[in-house]
């Protein structure tokens, strides 16, 4: 089963400041129903504390939903709030589905998860980088400003001053 990184980047959504990723979105790149995925979870739950993974708010899980197409509840589909899984969380269910296929694209799945991590950081570098010249131009052009305003009462001050006098 080969899973494209940037299929699998597109399932990380950030929540409560947090990238974390689905329940339904784990048990598909899984192979499994999501259903089995949540019930293992359940079984295992010592291994998954609150920074592991939590289950969404009805108002969070209806900005998700408005993201993508998801039935209504009582139409079918989900009539719950989905689990979310942060990067620990989902190291954590490669041990209690332990497959080759959980192996696998548990790999994959960290590998999107250290990629975000660089971006994130060069990001802030550049972000740092651009705040730092934006200094260096204010000042510079603070200094400009300075002469210009010294240069220009210099000048106005020796001119001979042209018209009629009356």
């Amino acid at each position: 089963m080969e899973v494209q990184l940037d299929q699998i980047q597109n399932m990380i959504y950030v929540i409560r400041g947090q990238n974390v990723m689905l329940d339904s979105n784990l048990a598909k790149l899984y192979g499994v129903e999501t259903k089995r995925l949540n019930e293992q979870v359940r079984r295992n739950l010592k291994r998954f504390p609150a920074y592991f993974m939590f289950k969404l708010t009805k108002d969070e899980f209806e900005a998700l939903r408005s993201q993508f197409a998801t039935s209504k509840e009582g139409k079918g589909g989900r009539r719950y709030e989905p689990l979310v899984f942060t990067e620990n969380g989902v190291a954590m269910i490669s041990t209690v589905l332990n497959s080759e296929v959980a192996i696998e694209i548990n790999i994959a799945i960290m590998r999107v998860f250290t990629r975000l991590r660089s971006f994130y950081a060069f990001e802030e570098r550049m972000d740092r980088k651009v705040n730092k010249l934006e200094e260096n131009v204010t000042q510079v052009f603070k200094v400009v400003f300075e002469r210009l305003g010294n240069l220009e009462d210099k000048a106005f001050n020796h001119r001979k001053k042209i018209g009629f006098k009356i």
